[in-house]
């Protein structure tokens, strides 16, 4: 009954406009004042070691590596790369813009940041040629969900540090998963292009201008082998490796491509902040909500019931997932992750789901969550970009949406794409 006003009320207040930070650590507060006898200071102490984590630097590294990136020009040339390689056939445009998306991911982690890099150079783009708004939008946010499974991710590490496990092993495991998500996007991005008419460019690129623009872009490309070939070869921790593409992103922006001057690694580094300033604003509060529903046992009931109700591990699987869809259009990842994951991972164990595996899997369904209303952040990131209103992307919000369950269901029911490919390239 407790945790059902918690979040009733988190949501009562998300929905009136609330941000969702203040959402969670008001309703907390709120029910710990009015349900519990335990001391109200254990709210502000959780707050504070929930964030109290040398792992958890590794967010604004990324995000702050990123945002360097995009405004150093590495956005760009990844267009230019994937438009040469695929620009050509029908709907070229849009596949890449989700290869682009894929790459970029690869760098900042963050889905809201892919989304809005590639976004803000795709989508006019798009338009000249004649691209629908609402299908250019709708596939440039689902393309940035991408960004929060394709290593490095910013909700593996969340996860990795709410649930003690290897994050270096969680961004291996998001690699099949990240590149099956570009796949079904590429794919239902050729169908309703093909349906419609959207053309690719006008002409074939020869062999040498592929060579040029691939000469042009090494250095983009670069970035995600360096950071990830660093964690896997042993060279630095994920944490370290955040601190490495920052350097990177800077030494590239401003003495090889030579666009990232002192105005723009000012304003790099306070959106950055500012971002982050909201982020762990929210994982703080998110482990005082966790550490309540942990005090008043919720995992254990929510075990029980579920496994009252059956105990076929394909069915359980199948209510793991459709609830966890289901929060990730109303709460950010994040959140959701730090909350859930104590909850929801015993009961994954108990069907022979690893930790490993089912990260991937809260992740991924989470990410989803991004291109499906009322509370898809990619999806919002696009509308503005696209300068159109959230309500003209939902009819291809369902349609990606639906898609992208194509590797959850495959995630969430062959451990291969997850535990296997680890275990085979370890």
């Amino acid at each position: 009954m407790e945790v059902l006003f918690m979040f009733g009320v988190m949501l009562l207040l998300i929905a009136i406009g609330l941000p969702i930070g203040y959402a969670i650590a008001t309703s907390t507060i709120v029910t710990f004042i009015g349900f519990s006898n335990i001391p109200l200071q254990i709210v502000s102490q959780n707050a504070f070691t929930g964030i109290d984590s040398f792992v958890l630097l590794a967010i604004p590294f990324f995000i702050l590596a990123g945002i360097l990136m995009s405004a150093g020009g590495v956005a760009r040339r990844l267009i230019d790369i994937a438009d040469a390689c695929i620009g050509w056939i029908t709907g070229g445009l849009g596949m890449s813009a989700i290869l682009t998306a894929t790459f970029f991911g690869a760098i900042s982690g963050s889905g809201a940041a892919t989304t809005s890099a590639v976004g803000s150079l795709m989508l006019p783009e798009m338009k000249r040629k004649k691209y629908g708004d609402e299908f250019s939008a709708c596939l440039i946010a689902s393309a940035g969900s991408i960004g929060v499974i394709i290593p490095p991710s910013i909700p593996f590490v969340v996860y990795g540090v709410t649930v003690g496990i290897s994050i270096g092993d969680l961004f291996l495991a998001g690699i099949p998963a990240g590149l099956m998500m570009c796949t079904v996007l590429m794919f239902a991005c050729y169908v309703v292009s093909k349906k419609n008419g959207y053309r690719g460019s006008d002409t074939k690129p020869s062999v040498k201008h592929i060579a040029i623009t691939f000469k042009e872009g090494i250095w983009a490309l670069l970035a995600p082998v360096i950071v990830l070939g660093g964690i896997y070869s042993g060279i630095f921790t994920p944490t370290e490796s955040a601190v490495v593409a920052v350097v990177y992103s800077i030494i590239v922006g401003c003495f090889v491509y030579k666009e990232l001057d002192f105005k723009k690694l000012k304003e790099s580094f306070y959106l950055a902040a500012v971002l982050n300033g909201v982020i762990v604003f929210i994982i703080g509060f998110s482990g005082a909500m966790a550490k309540y529903m942990t005090l008043e046992n919720v995992p254990q009931k929510v075990s029980e019931l579920i496994l009252t109700l059956t105990s076929n591990p394909i069915i359980i699987l199948i209510i793991i997932n459709i609830f966890l869809l289901i929060v990730g259009m109303l709460i950010d990842n994040i959140p959701a992750i730090i909350i859930l994951s104590p909850i929801f991972l015993p009961i994954a164990q108990s069907v022979g789901v690893s930790p490993l595996q089912f990260g991937v899997l809260i992740v991924l369904n989470l990410a989803i969550g991004y291109v499906t209303p009322p509370y898809g952040t990619t999806l919002f990131v696009a509308a503005a970009v696209a300068k159109i209103s959230i309500d003209r992307l939902f009819r291809y919000a369902i349609i990606f949406s639906l898609v992208l369950c194509i590797p959850l269901l495959l995630v969430t029911y062959f451990p291969w794409f997850t535990d296997g490919f680890v275990a085979l390239l370890k």
